[in-house]
């Protein structure tokens, strides 16, 4: 299987990669580092006997099909996506692991790919969680089954926009127990929307820290493994696609 084309593609909108499974490719790919996550010893890789829900809302009905699906976007809204803590981080089945610059504090804002007004425009500044990733520091975030979006991230306290007002850093992009490609997930970075702004592509890599796969760009996308630049917006197939299962994702935010 892989995904073909971006979650968020919409008319004139653009982004990276990451909805329907039809087939299979790879591109390149490197092995992550993982880090202890607790306090007692276990690491946020572990997987556990059965997956803990707590801190979620409600899950959404889906609708729809292919590019415009709506997946969970939580109950109340957002609630779909928690910060959890490094003892947590290991009971929930989707968890994103982000580790900071080692040189100055950045903003991290992630989304859900329909905003609350149930529009797809969850990138036009309207993030559930926004967060600040201190130098050096990790943080753990959990997704609820379902959950379909992006995050961007940047230096400083605030993250650059497009001239309509989308969020125009470098993204990771997922999908998380997609209901309608038989609880597969996928992942993937994208320089499209800084680029298409014609602003600054920040550096970032997600790796499958279960698996291996990962997806990365550096500054000014002088180095693109298995990701997204505008030369690519319209392959589909890029970044990680992943049966059905728990799924551990550690990001480096600033990566080179």
């Amino acid at each position: 299987m892989q995904f073909a084309k971006s979650i968020l593609l919409l008319a004139a909108l653009t982004t990276g990669s990451i909805a329907r499974p039809e087939g299979h490719q790879r591109r390149q790919y490197t092995t992550p580092t993982t880090t202890s996550a607790t306090s007692s010893g276990g690491a946020w890789t572990d997987i556990p006997s059965s997956y803990s829900t707590s801190g979620f809302g409600g899950v959404t009905s889906n609708t729809g099909s292919g590019v415009t699906y709506a997946g969970n976007v939580g109950n109340p809204y957002g609630s779909n996506i928690i910060e959890v803590s490094s003892a947590d981080a290991s009971q929930y089945k989707y968890v994103v692991q982000f580790q900071g610059s080692n040189t100055e504090d950045w903003t991290v804002a992630i989304w859900n790919k329909y905003g609350s007004d149930g529009t797809m425009d969850g990138w036009y500044g309207n993030a559930c969680r926004t967060f600040t990733l201190a130098a050096g520091a990790t943080t753990y975030i959990a997704f609820d089954e379902d959950s379909q979006g992006g995050w961007a991230a940047s230096p400083g306290s605030t993250i650059p926009t497009d001239s309509n007002g989308g969020y125009a850093a470098t993204w990771g992009e997922f999908d998380f127990g997609s209901t309608t490609n038989s609880e597969w997930s996928g992942f993937d970075v994208s320089a499209i929307a800084a680029q298409n702004a014609g602003l600054t592509v920040q550096g970032m890599q997600i790796c499958d820290a279960i698996g291996g796969t990962c997806s990365s760009i550096t500054p000014n996308a002088a180095t693109v493994s298995n990701a997204y630049t505008t030369a690519e917006t319209d392959v589909g197939g890029i970044g990680g696609n992943l049966a059905a299962g728990p799924v551990r994702l550690a990001v480096i935010i600033d990566f080179s």
